[in-house]
């Protein structure tokens, strides 16, 4: 088991993070303690008033909430039962069985996993200490509740590592619910891939099955910076309805995708030459190779070679998707002879011999993917024409849809006091 610890200074944010993935489906309460109702019996403003009603009584202390997550190895099937009792025991560890929680079961990634919520403040208004709680208390009662649950034991950072959801479930239409798959994919590959471009980023979606489209350049969507999602089917061809960016909890718009370029181009520079010796190692005296078995080659490897295409066909660059460190490159970001040009060149003469070595990291790579994608073009593939044309038409309701509703403000008129929280 895995325990981490996140505080902050929003009660009401957190209870809502958890309460839009129930909405979503891909979460559900399972326990309640402290709140005097089962939590059935529970209504958003209850749980919010409960926590609000405390951490007023210290409005000096800023950080008042925390949000705690339970990770268990994904071979382990637990009931509702059983994570409710760790979740009780593991709170009373740290010094919180007298406080409010509440405990969520999460089921949107490969592993599960439980979320509690709670504040730090009591009830005579003094603050419960949270220096140094996960290295002295939390780390103790993890241990103590492995060997009492007989959990899969997590040996230091090295298992919490293997936890993190990066072996994502690829999106099939028809066999999940479909905007459930999209989901979790976009929230793991935003949190786990290194990409530096839009193109960098729907390469590693779509390797999953799943596409992320501005539209057309001069369309009203590409303008206004829309971002939609759709599933893909084994042939590269979009299916079903495509959804709006916006709907997911995350919110996975162009705006947060884009946030994460500076930052990655930094995160993904140690991990290039590695990739670079494993691509060399398979073009290397490789004479007949031709471009479907490089593909095949490096996808036993961990990698996805992707062959990007223009409308009539050409190709006109490469791009890397290395799901062993979860760092994408084009073929010119690593050097002139991994480029399209290149490699193409080698693979039609039929002589890799011509390629320089290049000194790379040969730390053994685990893992590998169960398939490539080896994309055609990003243009007219598609199952139905025109499904993009309902997005700026008026929303109907949607019941995947988080339940928290943005109010308007009123102009002139004073709020009343038993307004619902």
């Amino acid at each position: 088991m895995v325990a981490r610890i996140l505080t902050g200074s929003s009660i009401r944010g957190l209870i809502n993070y958890n309460e839009s993935k129930v909405a979503l489906g891909t979460a559900s309460p399972i326990l309640a303690s402290k709140f005097g109702l089962d939590i059935e019996q529970l209504e958003l403003r209850h749980k919010v008033a409960r926590f609000e009603h405390l951490t007023k009584l210290n409005s000096r202390v800023k950080t008042n909430a925390l949000h705690i997550m339970l990770n268990f190895d994904p071979t382990e099937v637990l009931s509702t039962e059983k994570m409710q009792m760790i979740g009780v025991d593991y709170m009373s560890g740290i010094g919180f069985g007298e406080q409010p929680f509440l405990v969520y079961r999460h089921e949107d990634t490969s592993h599960p996993h439980i979320h509690i919520v709670t504040t730090n403040i009591k009830a005579d208004s003094t603050r419960i200490d949270l220096h140094n709680i996960g290295k002295v208390l939390s780390e103790k009662t993890r241990m103590e509740l492995e060997i009492k649950y007989n959990l899969i034991k997590a040996e230091g950072r090295g298992k919490e590592q293997q936890i993190v959801p990066v072996h994502i479930d690829r999106a099939q239409y028809g066999e999940k619910q479909t905007k459930r798959s999209i989901y979790n994919i976009v929230t793991a590959v935003l949190r786990s891939y290194k990409f530096t471009s839009f193109s960098e980023y729907n390469a590693v979606v779509k390797s999953f099955n799943v596409i992320a489209d501005r539209g057309s350049e001069d369309s009203v969507m590409f303008a206004k910076r829309g971002l939609v999602y759709s599933v893909l089917d084994n042939k590269g061809i979009r299916v079903g309805i495509p959804f709006k960016a916006s709907s997911f909890a995350g919110n996975p718009v162009l705006t947060k995708v884009e946030s994460k370029y500076k930052l990655n181009l930094e995160k993904r520079k140690v991990h290039a030459e590695s990739l670079k010796g494993i691509i060399l190692g398979q073009l290397t005296n490789a004479k007949g190779l031709t471009s479907k078995q490089l593909v095949d080659r490096l996808r036993k490897e961990g990698i996805s070679l992707i062959y990007r295409q223009n409308k009539e066909g050409r190709i006109y660059g490469l791009t890397y998707v290395d799901h062993n460190t979860r760092c994408v490159f084009n073929g010119s970001d690593l050097g002139k002879q991994f480029s399209a040009k290149s490699v193409l060149e080698i693979l039609n003469k039929g002589n890799a011999q011509s390629l320089e070595p290049v000194k790379w990291n040969s730390t053994k790579r685990s893992g590998t993917i169960s398939n490539s994608s080896v994309l055609e073009n990003d243009y007219g593939k598609s199952s139905g024409e025109g499904h993009l044309h309902f997005l700026f038409e008026k929303p109907a309701s949607d019941l995947n849809l988080p339940v928290m509703r943005i109010k308007k403000k009123k102009k002139k008129k004073r709020l009343s006091k038993n307004m619902d929280l």
